[in-house]
């Protein structure tokens, strides 16, 4: 409708009201556009959720240290121990058990941990009075 047809003041601009506008339909583009948003939006998310999940996997010792080292070859130590005692060479393995041992016990010395302390001078005292009966025997 014009501005005559409605009566208002032909002179002054007309702004046509929201409903006289055809509705907007959106282009291929902008349907495609806003798809794009939204699986944007849902992948930040996922990774959000995923680095979150990450964070609960990893490590919080320190890396690269000398109580690093130390436990790595404590426990070496103490696997090939146990294998070498399973192999029948047993004097062998109970030396090597006793170094991890006692490298687990400097490890939770650096760590101020108790049950790594306790457990492993434990099991090295076992094993070492083996080692003592063993030698002496």
């Amino acid at each position: 409708m014009s501005p005559r047809e409605t009566g208002l003041n032909p002179n002054v601009p007309h702004i046509a009201e929201p409903c006289d506008a055809p509705p907007v339909r959106s282009s291929r583009a902008g349907q495609l556009a806003e798809e794009l948003a939204a699986e944007k939006k849902r992948l930040i998310d996922d990774l959000r959720k995923l680095q979150a999940e990450n964070e609960d996997l990893k490590s919080t010792t320190p890396t690269g240290t000398v109580d690093w080292y130390v436990k790595w070859a404590a426990t070496f130590l103490s696997v090939s121990g146990i294998f070498l005692m399973s192999a029948g060479l047993g004097l062998q393995g109970q030396i090597a058990y006793v170094i991890s041992a006692a490298g687990w016990v400097f490890v939770g010395v650096q760590w101020s941990d108790r049950a790594i302390m306790i457990g492993s001078s434990i099991s090295a005292t076992a094993v070492m009075m083996d080692l003592v009966r063993t030698l002496t025997g």
